[in-house]
């Protein structure tokens, strides 16, 4: 009788175990795919509206920071040009002001807004003016620049990009001197507007 009993301890301790087990690496599973994902970050637009970016769920994002008086600035062009190329396929474009690097952009969100606009021809949304590193680093950029897919390292400088699956997911991170309209991006965002 005592040999059952422990025998039917035992194996209940055992499956408690494995069910704990798979409890955890389920949590953590959904911890690791949280932790690239957008979807829970809410931002405010250059005209200070909140936006939630699960409202972009089922398009292809390129995040970039950006900023007016930097010797990348010229790449507005590069990005206007796929955003038009790709809008109508399911991609947008969100471009985030920031003054870290050189403060390269020291204007008000209304003279940022007005500079892409007349200078670039920018129709892609433009976000209001954050932090990037630091102790103040937007939501946003803590996923960004803090994950197992694209890494943890401090954005370097202005025009940094971030491709964004349709599921919110960060899918692969571009240094400033990769051009938007380079084969490198280019053909990752067709790769992930056609999945």
């Amino acid at each position: 009788m005592n040999k059952i009993i422990s025998y039917s301890v035992y194996v209940f301790v055992i499956a408690l175990f494995l069910l704990t087990s798979k409890t955890n690496a389920s949590n953590e599973s959904k911890g690791n795919q949280m932790d690239k994902n957008i979807n829970q970050i809410t931002v405010k637009d250059i005209d200070g509206k909140l936006v939630k970016l699960s409202d972009y769920n089922g398009k292809v994002l390129l995040i970039v920071n950006v900023a007016s008086y930097c010797g990348s600035t010229k790449q507005y062009s590069g990005l206007e040009k796929i955003y038009k190329e790709y809008k109508d396929k399911g991609f947008e474009i969100l471009a985030f002001p920031c003054n870290q690097f050189g403060e390269q952009e020291p204007g008000t969100n209304e003279e940022i807004k007005n500079f892409c606009s007349s200078k670039f021809d920018v129709t892609f949304k433009l976000f209001d003016k954050i932090n990037v590193n630091g102790k103040d680093k937007s939501p946003l950029y803590q996923i960004l620049t803090d994950n197992d897919v694209t890494g943890k390292s401090d954005i370097k400088w202005n025009f940094e990009k971030f491709l964004i699956d349709k599921d919110g997911n960060v899918f692969a991170r571009y240094a400033t001197k990769v051009e938007p309209t380079g084969k490198e991006i280019t053909s990752a965002i067709e790769k992930q507007l056609n999945k």
